[in-house]
């Protein structure tokens, strides 16, 4: 069961794109970009012609973490322990053959600590999942992990992400675990979980996207 009292939803219409707020998504919101099968699975479409919101280039069917009560949940990694917990299948990639699945954002700043990203390649027939870090709040560019190799489409895969409270990050995907040490500068920086289809392309078709089904999405934030 995934439980979206915890959630809004941005889809790609409207200029900047719409967000669906939580209220309204729990009282059983459902478009062409996002389908929920009575909180069973939810269902992510972001087409490549899609807009954005105002600092994307990208479009996206994503949710981003909330209150109950809709208010934007930003938290600190020292104060809790921290987990987003997945599972999924991709169904469609762009061109590009990336999406991103999952995310650890920092408020009001176009620089992710993670992004897990789906990658596929056309040559063999799969795709691989890649993290994409920054060690430090300033980075321009992030460190790129591979994770797992040999993901082909519409095959159901896991993930889990953790930041603890002393700034040690996991990701763990089925079996795999990788984990590394952030920089204490993150510690002061408000941050949100972020999980959904962000298309890594813009150009083309609207036949041309990013799709996944999600049977399994949770944040935890444990108490210390």
């Amino acid at each position: 069961m995934i439980d979206l009292a915890t959630w809004n939803l941005t889809i790609p219409v409207g200029v900047p794109s719409t967000t669906i707020e939580t209220p309204v998504l729990v009282g059983g919101y459902q478009d062409y970009y996002f389908k929920n099968n009575g909180n069973n699975t939810v269902f992510f479409w972001a087409p490549v012609n899609g807009t954005t919101t105002d600092s994307a280039i990208y479009p996206r069917s994503e949710l981003r973490e909330t209150y109950a009560d809709g208010r934007l949940r930003n938290w600190l990694h020292t104060a809790t322990d921290n987990f987003l917990s997945a599972s999924l299948k991709v169904s469609q990639v762009p061109s590009s053959g990336k999406i991103v699945i999952g995310q650890i954002h920092a408020y009001q700043s176009d620089k992710p600590l993670l992004k897990l990203e789906y990658q596929y390649k056309s040559t063999y027939g799969y795709g691989n999942i890649v993290a994409k870090v920054r060690y430090t709040p300033t980075e321009e560019t992030s460190t790129v992990i591979t994770l797992l190799r040999g993901v082909p489409l519409n095959q159901d895969f896991d993930y889990v992400t953790h930041l603890d409270p002393k700034g040690k990050l996991s990701v763990t995907v089925n079996n795999t675990t990788w984990s590394t040490q952030l920089d204490s500068s993150w510690a002061p920086k408000p941050l949100y979980f972020k999980a959904g289809v962000y298309t890594q392309d813009n150009t083309g078709y609207e036949t041309e996207a990013g799709a996944a089904t999600f049977d399994v999405l949770k944040i935890e934030h444990r108490a210390l």
